[in-house]
């Protein structure tokens, strides 16, 4: 089996700024170049600022800027059948889409696939029609994605343990396991500098890391916070919108004139890093997440942390590497969060044990290695069973032929 051409559509661009599938997008391909293997990455141009068509490399992906329509809930469908078609000019081994909403457009070449050869696959970071900024067209629309996955898919790809059970209960269709990993935060400031400027102490704040929309639930978060008198303890909230002007215009109200809840917009690189690491607490208080890149690098941190019960959560904390509530329910958040704000060494027990689970269970390498055996599954069934003799026979049962 020789090295394959493979084509990406779905991620916005790279280098990743916000959002896990891009910086799921940063870490495989950039993997799978290195063993020389060629990556052609079709984005937006207005999220890397580049003229129409223009392309650049990074990191050996070869990046395309593809015409995107300022719209909101319309510019990601554009882009990805711009990306369809584009991805059908080549000869490529792999049309790889990212997220229900871009996968509508995979039955483009798996049409042509009958004539090239390509294998398509889809992978599902998570049920984005379920998230609240999206409109009754939008919702729509990355439905008819999940049901054309379905359909056209040679294979799909989830994220997480709760997303492989939705495929087979909801349509009967198996599919493949290949969770996400945690990114590794640049150095920070040792003296603390950033934070410090913020008015924190190491320790002594919470910590809320992810974009300001309404399905994770900042607000349950400010309202509990904001509930207790957690002497010389801040809230922190770091991330940007998304589309959602309006709930951050309520956050802010939420927490006016309160000196002990700050907002950083996004943070990148060192001050990310230093903030994370200086966090006392890291809490995702959402209703709706795939497989949490935020989770698993705050676990691999060794940070605290506090999260709703929902299953993408409960597949990586249990009960015993972090604490869990009720998701939705603010009683319950008041109270978790109370509990571990005063009980640092039982916390920091289940940070340790977190940690270590996610060393052992969730690594980048690994993950690309899973691709590109499933790669060469849908390409070559029969030599690359050959080749793995340890596969189990399922891993290709799960691919549609």
């Amino acid at each position: 089996m020789g090295l394959l051409k493979i084509a990406v559509i779905g991620p916005k661009g790279l280098p990743a700024k916000q959002g896990g599938i891009e910086h799921n997008g940063a870490e495989i391909y950039s993997r799978m170049v290195s063993q020389g293997h060629s990556v052609d990455l079709f984005a937006r141009s207005s999220y890397i600022n580049s003229n129409w068509f223009d392309r650049y490399e990074w990191e050996g992906v070869q990046v395309i800027a593809l015409p995107t329509l300022r719209l909101r809930g319309i510019d990601a469908f554009f882009s990805s059948a711009l990306g369809a078609i584009a991805a059908c000019r080549s000869r490529y081994d792999i049309v790889h889409f990212h997220a229900l909403g871009p996968s509508l457009f995979s039955w483009i070449p798996r049409l042509l696939s009958y004539f090239t050869n390509a294998k398509v696959v889809v992978t599902c970071h998570g049920l984005d029609w379920r998230r609240a900024k999206w409109g009754r067209l939008s919702s729509t629309l990355i439905r008819l994605g999940e049901s054309a996955a379905v359909r056209f898919a040679h294979s799909i790809i989830v994220v997480s343990q709760d997303l492989e059970y939705y495929f087979v209960k909801k349509y009967g269709r198996p599919t493949v396991y290949i969770p996400n990993a945690p990114a590794k935060y640049a150095d920070s400031d040792t003296s603390f500098s950033y934070g410090a400027s913020l008015g924190l102490t190491p320790n002594k704040y919470v910590l809320f890391l992810g974009r300001l929309v309404p399905e994770k639930r900042p607000d349950l978060l400010l309202r509990a916070f904001t509930s207790l008198n957690l002497k010389g303890w801040k809230l922190v909230l770091v991330g940007g919108t998304s589309d959602t002007n309006a709930f951050m215009s309520q956050l802010w109200s939420m927490a006016a004139e309160r000196e002990d809840i700050v907002f950083t917009g996004e943070l990148r690189g060192r001050r990310l890093a230093e903030i994370v690491r200086g966090a006392g607490l890291f809490t995702l208080p959402s209703d709706l997440e795939g497989l949490p890149l935020v989770m698993l690098e705050a676990m691999r941190e060794g940070r605290p942390i506090l999260a709703s019960n929902i299953p993408a959560h409960q597949q990586l904390l249990g009960q015993e590497r972090g604490v869990l509530f009720k998701a939705g329910d603010l009683n319950a958040l008041i109270r978790c969060l109370e509990w571990a704000v005063r009980n640092p060494q039982d916390l920091a027990d289940r940070a340790k044990r977190a940690q270590h689970h996610v060393r052992v269970h969730y690594d980048w390498d690994i993950i690309a290695t899973k691709t590109i055996n499933l790669y060469n599954h849908l390409l070559h069934p029969v030599l690359a069973q050959a080749e793995t003799s340890g596969t189990p026979k399922s891993l290709v049962s799960q691919n549609q032929k």
